[in-house]
């Protein structure tokens, strides 16, 4: 019998998908996606946090003597039972248990005894994968210590008993998982699966299946009670009348039940279907649109880019305006910069309509207001009051339309050749890529270079603005002019 072994670093797939892990530890395929700058980006500002924090820890050990690295569990033994103070990638086994771990750091305390920690560029340590990794170490130790986690912010936090039931609930599970020889029986999620490198095996599988996942809209846990009822596949639905589907969760109103019926058609048959009026708002629209850095190194966030497409008789798209700065030491400076830019809309424009997509912009407007105590303010107000410019074209699009496609994002719907139809310049790029450009932008010395990059985000964003105008303007011609 193939032996199993239960590792800390499978937990963060095992909360996101158990098929993930199935095929990583025991599929024979090969993964199907190329490597990603942006994870790459955020496995080197890992290691760079680790090192920051091994430098730290040597000071208090007055230089390197203090520490020690390990190659090997028997070495790991060996330097524990010389007392070494740091021992930095430590490797522990279970071989009974089929228990691995490789913590960042072994600490001796003031009791003799070891604690392991990590170090991870989260801010909390609350998150569910940090608290099984850390508290796989704590078994393997067997010490009842706590485990230390060494956070993105700076700071260090304990984890104790408290994390013992989650992680007795990821080795049980994981010593099923691993013993069957069938991949677990999953649903499709648009957001999490399209990066997945087995995205290609899964995708077909739920496609020949029909599989009800695939809509847009259909929670995943109505799906099994719709099957206990005779509707298991796209086309069953499709064929349903939406008077006769019984209350299942999150399947109970008339309007959703008749959206899911329209979804399994448009998604069997290429239409898009009017579930309601579209209704739009009259006035100037400004649409906007905001880059941000969430890897900045103490933890905060930092807006790097606020950009606008204004109006312009002239101009088939309008004119791109933008607020930039260079490193977060500008952050608040771009805060203020923007509020002025807003103001100066406000007083061009009487009837502004400051048009985003999805609630990104509202939130971060929200957080930079509450971050620099200036929800009082008299632009903040006229942002974020009911009545005030903001407005998601999200929202009419996804209360009363119904879209052949597997997601609503922007990119989805304007990319698709039989709806909006707007290619961004850049095929590869995205809000990752932005992150990771402004970062090589961070790095770079060479000041072409460097300007470079910044003329590539400041492209992706006026394509992203220009997105949301082709979509108001597909909108209003589709389904209000029409």
């Amino acid at each position: 019998m193939e032996s199993i072994v239960i590792k800390p670093s499978d937990a963060k797939s095992w909360l996101h998908c158990k098929r993930q892990v199935w095929l990583s530890n025991k599929g024979d395929l090969e993964a199907e996606s190329e490597a990603d700058p942006f994870l790459e980006l955020i496995l080197q500002l890992g290691l760079d946090h680790e090192r920051n924090v091994l430098r730290r820890l040597s000071d208090q050990q007055l230089g390197q003597h203090g520490v020690k690295s390990a190659e090997s569990v028997d070495e790991t033994l060996k330097l524990m039972d010389q007392r070494v103070p740091i021992i930095y990638q430590a490797q522990l086994s279970n071989e009974a248990e089929g228990l691995v771990g490789r913590p960042d750091f072994l600490v001796l305390d003031d009791d003799g005894l070891y604690q392991a920690a990590d170090a991870k560029l989260s801010k909390n340590k609350d998150k569910k994968e940090i608290q099984i990794q850390l508290g796989l170490y704590r078994r393997l130790l067997g010490n009842g210590k706590s485990a230390i986690v060494f956070l993105g912010d700076g700071s260090a936090a304990s984890l104790g008993d408290e994390v013992d039931a989650m992680t007795e609930k990821y080795v049980a599970d994981m010593r099923v998982l691993l013993s069957s020889d069938e991949q677990p029986s999953v649903k499709y999620s648009h957001s999490k699966c399209s990066g997945c490198s087995f995205y290609t095996h899964c995708k077909s599988g739920f496609d020949a299946t029909e599989d009800l996942s695939l809509l847009y809209g259909v929670d995943g846990r109505s799906i099994g009670a719709l099957g206990e009822h005779g509707i298991n596949t796209i086309s069953q639905l499709a064929s349903a009348d939406p008077e006769t589907i019984p209350n299942v969760p999150y399947l109970k109103s008339s309007d959703k039940k008749a959206r899911a019926v329209l979804q399994a058609k448009s998604h069997l048959t290429g239409e898009v279907f009017e579930m309601h009026p579209v209704e739009l708002p009259q006035g100037d629209w400004v649409h906007f649109d905001i880059e941000n850095n969430p890897l900045v190194s103490r933890g905060e966030n930092h807006v790097y880019l606020w950009g606008f497409l204004v109006p312009d008789a002239g101009m088939d798209n309008g004119q791109f305006e933008y607020v930039w700065t260079d490193t977060f030491e500008d952050d608040e400076q771009g805060w203020h910069r923007f509020l002025e830019q807003v103001e100066t809309y406000k007083a061009r424009y009487p009837n502004l309509i400051l048009a985003h997509y999805s609630n990104h912009e509202l939130t971060t407007i929200k957080a930079y207001a509450q971050k620099y105590n200036m929800m009082g303010h008299a632009t903040v107000r006229y942002l974020l009051d009911e009545g005030g410019p903001l407005f998601d074209i999200k929202k009419p699009v996804a209360d009363s339309l119904v879209l052949p496609l597997l997601g609503y994002s922007l990119k989805d719907i304007c990319k698709h050749p039989g709806l909006v139809n707007f290619q961004w310049e850049d095929e590869g790029s995205g809000s990752q890529w932005s992150v990771y450009q402004f970062n090589r932008f961070l790095s770079e010395t060479n000041l072409e270079k460097k300007e470079a990059l910044k003329h590539a985000i400041l492209s992706y964003n006026r394509d992203d603005v220009t997105a949301t105008h082709r979509l108001q303007r597909w909108l209003t011609e589709e389904f209000i002019n029409n």
